[in-house]
């Protein structure tokens, strides 16, 4: 029996994942603390910043492009196992 991946949840949870994380990184940020990640974070996502809609619009490209990444990454692995 071969292990497959539901790729549509696989995706969700990822982009779930990543959204959260983005959302508690915000809010740290604008508590003063990971100011090194939070760099980081407007370095690598565009829409990122430490306003509300910053947040938002940060949580939203992270969920997008986390989704797109792990949904190929297992249609891939269903692909091949």
């Amino acid at each position: 029996m071969t292990n497959k991946f539901n790729v549509s949840a696989l995706g969700i949870t990822a982009s779930l994942v990543a959204a959260v994380s983005m959302l508690i990184l915000g809010i740290f940020g604008n508590l003063g603390i990971y100011l090194g990640a939070v760099d980081m974070m407007r370095q690598w996502h565009m829409f990122f910043s430490l306003t509300p809609v910053g947040i938002l619009t940060g949580m939203l490209e992270a969920g997008v492009i986390s989704f797109v990444f792990f949904a190929l990454f297992g249609w891939i692995y269903n692909k091949i196992s």
